[in-house]
């Protein structure tokens, strides 16, 4: 181990005890954990240029007070020390610690967790590894700055058989995820100090990006079948951000008349829709829905996609379908900027898609989450019966439950209590009122069915 502590030769302080409080804090705020082993008091005189005697004085007083413990033969290792109970624990703000369950979580319905049993684990390692040992120079050169083109080409053809998107590869750029999206699409369209009209409530990670670009949100309101097309026509919105295939969170489809209506928004106005289908996969009643790419005659949608809910999170793939203007113009603007995901990964990812696995891993996977979602609905009926009203069942990896009764809060406390976690759904508003404090999100992808049926019993349980 090395350590680099500062130590500044022009204060009046000794170097011995800047030495001791810089080692006292890396232990206390758990960056020198228990086991680790020091530097030797050789090592350590001469990686900081100071005296031994400065380096045996700090070893010292750490070891007096219990913070190091030197062993025979073996050397000088961080100790084991007790910390304060929790109660003992000066909170400096109130955003700094999360509520601790006073039992352990037994249930937690996260949402954006992935069934883990179910994935193929081991066809995907063979496609990294084929990946790592192909052929010719190009895992020690950069990717191809849109991306590769072998996972762009197979990112077409999926989203014409899936979703009716005809694209080329040549208008597909992969990013790191849809926040990376987001951001690219806020330089391209300029839409700093530009008006964006987003669904109210909406995803919260995407309205951050436009904050954080400077865009002024426009909150459209939503009814049963979308979003209100009135109020994005009365707006001055250079560009509308909108989950039409599954509205998130509120899980409403946007009609095909409101499609046809957006749409000649954006073709009267010159404005954009930025379309994010994010897991149009998993749908479990009706018919699939028709992307608004899918309808787009004059190229005026950007289409987002993502890996994220349909194979992994942690690949860290998504792409961008521009019209082929906007990529003409990404080609001159970006084209010093270099592509930031994994070429491995890209190309594993474009052999794991053409050898037909994605596609199968789809399918079982959409009968997995299927069944998890039917558990999920009769846990609620139930148990819940009719203390609760569901929200958003039709697609996807989550639901609402539009609590009576109950607070949010009070829900989220009295579950930890009985060792099942949810989560209010009140930051998807950006002005939330008694409307958005009155959900919970219950996700199920990553839970098993029994695990499932325990938390929903254990969380009625709670409700009066």
């Amino acid at each position: 181990m090395e350590l680099s502590p500062f130590l500044n030769r022009e204060l009046p302080e000794p170097l011995y005890s800047q030495l001791y409080d810089w080692i006292k804090m890396e232990i206390e705020e758990d960056r020198l954990l228990p086991g680790m082993k020091m530097p030797s008091i050789r090592q350590l005189t001469t990686q900081l240029k100071i005296s031994r005697n400065t380096v045996e004085t700090a070893y010292q007083q750490l070891q007096s007070e219990g913070y190091l413990e030197s062993v025979p033969k073996s050397g000088i290792w961080v100790a084991e020390i007790e910390k304060p109970s929790l109660h003992s624990i000066k909170v400096k703000h109130p955003m700094m610690m999360e509520s601790k369950p006073s039992s352990e979580v037994l249930v937690d319905f996260e949402y954006g967790n992935v069934d883990l049993d179910k994935f193929p684990l081991k066809q995907w390692k063979k496609c990294l590894s084929d990946a790592v040992v192909q052929e010719n120079d190009w895992l020690f050169q950069y990717s191809e700055k849109q991306g590769e083109l072998t996972l762009r080409q197979e990112i077409s053809n999926y989203l014409l058989q899936s979703r009716g998107v005809r694209s080329t590869p040549e208008q597909i750029l992969i990013t790191g995820g849809t926040q990376t999206s987001i951001v690219m699409i806020c330089r391209l369209l300029a839409l700093q100090e530009n008006t964006v009209a987003m669904e109210e409530p909406g995803y919260n990670g995407v309205r951050s990006v436009f904050e954080d670009q400077g865009c002024h949100i426009e909150p459209v309101p939503l009814e049963k079948d979308g979003v209100s097309v009135e109020h994005i026509q009365k707006s001055r919105a250079k560009a509308v951000y909108l989950t039409p295939s599954h509205q998130f969170p509120l899980g409403m489809i946007l009609s095909i008349s409101k499609r046809m209506r957006l749409l000649k928004w954006a073709y009267e106005t010159g404005g954009y829709i930025i379309e994010d289908d994010y897991d149009s996969e998993f749908r479990y009643q009706g018919q699939p829905i028709p992307s608004l790419k899918s309808l787009d005659e004059e190229e005026k949608v950007i289409y987002l996609g993502t890996f994220s809910k349909s194979f992994l999170p942690s690949v860290r793939l998504s792409y961008i379908v521009f019209p082929p203007s906007l990529m003409v113009q990404y080609s001159r603007r970006f084209a010093a900027y270099n592509q930031s995901v994994s070429p491995i990964i890209q190309r594993a990812m474009g052999q794991f898609m053409q050898s037909g696995e994605f596609e199968r891993h789809i399918r079982r996977m959409r009968k997995l989450y299927q069944r998890k979602h039917q558990a999920l609905l009769r846990s609620i009926e139930q148990y819940m019966g009719t203390k609760v009203k569901i929200v958003g069942e039709k697609s996807g990896l989550h639901i609402l439950l539009k609590l009576k009764g109950i607070s949010t809060s009070e829900l989220i406390e009295k579950g930890l209590q009985k060792g099942v976690k949810v989560y209010s759904s009140s930051s998807f508003w950006l002005n939330p009122d008694s409307e958005g404090h009155s959900y919970i999100m219950l996700g199920f992808g990553g839970l098993s069915i029994e695990e499932i049926e325990k938390g929903v019993k254990l969380l009625a349980s709670c409700i009066p």
